[in-house]
């Protein structure tokens, strides 16, 4: 729980084609919630073209159920005390477009902007061994860059080792994303908030 005298800020910024990095955001944002978090979830610019989106029907009804998220800003992640992101493995990287939306926080990170607040990643990809744990490390290249305070599950509970991914939920294969999954990502978001709490107050008390 955040003890902080205001509450940590949360963004929870993410892409997702067919959906399964959507439920993990989803999940994300009302576990940081719980835990006493304001909350933004924000989804990164479809850049694909139409015809690719038309190609799965997976991906036109993610699109849809995603419509009323809004589409993040630099000013979320400026306002944010922490920043969780998820991205689908794409060759073993981060997708496009939420690589895009990173490129786009150039002017933050020349001013210092980024420093100093907690990171942290998640992804789902089609096989067990599709790229998952290397998307997060990529991932986490950017946040190191930013003077981030990266934040990883690692396996400090029995929820985390049970679901096997020291640098972050990962879901894999095509079907639903599964409760050991779910959990694991909601302790995840717990540690992320109980750190960005604690070094919230820190300051607090430094000031």
């Amino acid at each position: 729980m955040s003890t902080a005298a205001e509450p940590v800020k949360l963004s929870v910024v993410f892409y997702s084609a067919t959906g399964n990095v959507t439920k993990l955001a989803r999940h994300i944002a009302t576990s940081a919630e719980k835990a006493g978090a304001e909350v933004r979830l924000r989804r990164a610019e479809e850049l694909a073209p139409q015809e690719a989106i038309d190609s799965n029907p997976a991906w036109g009804e993610n699109l849809k159920d995603i419509a009323e998220v809004p589409v993040a800003t630099p000013d979320d992640m400026l306002w944010a005390d922490a920043v969780m992101m998820g991205s689908p493995t794409r060759y073993g990287n981060v997708s496009a477009q939420l690589k895009q939306f990173i490129d786009t926080l150039g002017p933050l990170w020349f001013q210092g902007l980024l420093t100093d607040k907690v990171y942290s990643g998640f992804t789902a990809t089609s096989g067990k061994h599709g790229g998952n744990e290397s998307t997060l490390l990529a991932l986490y290249n950017s946040f190191h860059h930013f003077g981030g305070i990266v934040v990883a599950p690692g396996y400090a509970n029995e929820t985390l080792f049970a679901n096997a991914s020291p640098y972050g939920a990962a879901h894999f294969g095509t079907g639903e994303v599964d409760e050991t999954t779910l959990s694991g990502a909601a302790a995840q978001t717990e540690r992320v908030v109980a750190t960005a709490a604690a070094l919230k107050a820190g300051r607090a008390l430094a000031g």
